[in-house]
């Protein structure tokens, strides 16, 4: 075991960064070490695991099937033994939680708070992106729980909706639609969509939402964060589908007819032991969730 760990460490690095360098620094041993055990792994394979490019490598298929492999049997390890440490002593340990920017303002500050109360010891590793890039980082183990939206379809993940939340159609204040009580959204079909890039749950969702009323929202600007998204229906670019807004505000927003909703997942992974920390903090969030 102690000889295969740096090994697998360094197929992890590589897979992420192809890098000798990083890679070596990773395990801990000199560079041409890892260049032995590389040119060694593909003796054994019958076939390279990197070729050369410039001064950096690249996987060959063998090799990115290798790295993935290392990746997850890391994974594995490095979440037993967390769950090892944290069991002599489960009221210190820490929560790495994903979620969508959009969460980070009521819900994750909500949950953390309440779940606190009662575990003031454990600590949280707050890691915010899109949805796609949530759910990956839960896959890989960067993460051990994930706040997206909507829930995932994934084999080897599980989850459990915590929140619903309606969606409204936001309109800049002279929009010939601000008057209307309420909208369909096969009235829009002639509108430019300001949304969020494609990997963000609210794209699909609108994408979906549209699809279903017949036809394919045209996107006239792309954001990261609904608050820019928010800023450029402002200045009367286009009109958007999003959560409704606490507080005041200058824009418009009008119930969908009929009535929109999505849903808040909290996601899990099925194939890794939780450690205890994690799994009281899941929970206290499921103990939550809408009845």
């Amino acid at each position: 075991m102690d000889e295969l760990a740096p090994k697998l460490l360094v197929l992890r690095a590589l897979g992420r960064d192809e890098h000798v360098t990083r890679a070596a620094e990773a395990a801990g041993v000199p560079q041409p070490t890892v260049s032995r055990w590389l040119a060694a792994m593909g003796e054994s394979l019958g076939a390279p695991v990197v070729t050369r490019a410039g001064r950096r490598v690249r996987l060959t298929r063998a090799g990115r099937l290798l790295a993935d492999a290392a990746d997850r049997a890391l994974a594995v390890l490095e979440a037993g033994h967390r769950v090892a440490v944290e069991d002599v002593d489960p009221a210190r340990g820490t929560v790495a939680l994903g979620f969508l920017h959009l969460l980070g303002r009521t819900l994750v500050p909500e949950l953390v708070r309440g779940f606190r109360t009662d575990h003031p010891d454990v600590r949280f590793r707050l890691v915010q992106g899109s949805r796609q890039v949530v759910l990956d980082h839960l896959e890989r183990g960067v993460v051990d729980l994930a706040l997206v939206a909507p829930p995932p379809d994934v084999p080897g993940l599980a989850h459990a909706v915590v929140r619903e939340q309606e969606l409204v159609l936001v309109l800049p204040p002279g929009h010939r639609l601000a008057v209307r009580a309420a909208v369909r959204v096969a009235e829009l079909a002639g509108e430019d969509f300001v949304g969020l890039e494609r990997g963000y749950g609210l794209r699909q969702i609108t994408d979906d939402l549209c699809a279903a009323a017949g036809f394919t929202p045209r996107p006239a600007f792309e954001g990261q964060d609904s608050e820019t998204v928010r800023g450029l229906v402002a200045a009367g670019l286009g009109v958007a589908l999003l959560p409704h807004a606490e507080g005041s505000s200058d824009l418009v927003e009008l119930p969908l007819a009929p009535r929109a909703t999505r849903e808040i997942a909290l996601v899990w992974p099925t194939d890794v032991p939780l450690p205890p920390a994690v799994r009281a903090f899941r929970d206290h969030a499921l103990a939550r969730q809408p009845r």
